[in-house]
C-alpha cells in the first residue's frame, strides 16, 4: 500500500531483488535488478505530479521498474509509455497498472546506451526516478532525453543526490536546459530520504 496524494495504490514488487541477480547479465554489462525495488525517488516523483491534470499529455517513463510513476500518470489522465531494460520490469508495471486502474500503459524495452527510438515519437513529459546511479547512465540519458522531448516539453528527474547526477545535469545545462529544483523527503523505515526533483525545460 502506497499513499500518493489523496490516493492509495497497491504496488506489487519482487520479495527479494537479490534473488533476481543473473550472473550472465552482470558479466555482459554489469546489469543488476535495481528495477525490483520501490525506491524513495519513485514515491517523491509520483507525489510531485499527483495533483496535476495530465489529460492529453504524452508521457514516457525511463526505467519504470515496478511502475508507480507510470500508474499515477495514467491515473492523472496521461497517455503513458513505460520503458525499461528488463522485460520483468515491464510485466510488473503492466500488472500494477491493471490491478489499480483496470488498464495498462504502452510498454517498450529500451536500452539507453543503444536506444531505438525512431518509432516512439516525442513526449510532453519525460519521467525518471533514481536512474543516475552510474556515470554511463548520466551520459546516455543526456543524449537521449532531448531527442524524446517535444517542443515545450518537460523532463522531471527524481534523484536522491547520487554522485553521478551532476554530470547529467551539467550536460543538460550545456544543451540549453534550465533546472528548477525542488526537494522532498520520503520516509523509508525509520529514516527520511531527501530526494531532489529536477524539472528540466528548454
Amino acid at each position: 500500500m502506497v499513499e500518493v496524494g489523496d490516493e492509495v495504490y497497491r504496488i506489487a514488487h519482487p520479495v527479494s531483488a537479490d534473488d533476481l541477480i543473473d550472473e550472465d547479465d552482470f558479466d555482459r554489462d554489469e546489469r543488476l535488478p535495481y528495477w525490483a525495488e520501490l525506491w524513495p525517488s519513485a514515491l517523491a516523483l509520483s507525489r510531485n505530479f499527483s495533483k496535476r491534470d495530465l489529460t492529453g499529455m504524452r508521457t514516457i517513463e525511463l526505467g519504470c521498474g515496478v511502475g508507480l510513476p507510470t500508474v499515477v500518470a495514467l491515473a492523472r489522465g496521461a497517455t503513458v509509455l513505460a520503458t525499461d531494460h528488463y522485460e520483468a520490469a515491464l510485466a510488473f508495471t503492466a500488472y500494477n497498472a491493471r490491478k489499480n486502474l483496470g488498464r495498462e500503459p504502452d510498454l517498450v524495452l529500451l536500452d539507453w546506451r543503444a536506444p531505438d527510438i525512431a518509432s516512439l515519437g516525442t513526449f510532453d513529459l519525460v519521467l525518471a526516478a533514481d536512474v543516475l546511479y552510474e556515470r554511463k547512465n548520466a551520459a546516455a540519458l543526456a543524449g537521449l532525453v532531448p531527442r524524446l522531448l517535444a517542443p515545450g516539453g518537460e523532463a522531471v528527474f527524481a534523484d536522491p543526490r547520487r554522485d553521478d547526477a551532476p554530470f547529467f545535469l551539467a550536460a543538460m545545462k550545456e544543451l540549453g536546459f534550465e533546472d528548477a529544483v525542488g526537494e522532498a523527503t520520503v520516509k523509508q523505515g525509520e529514516r527520511g530520504v531527501k530526494v531532489l526533483l529536477h524539472r528540466l525545460r528548454r
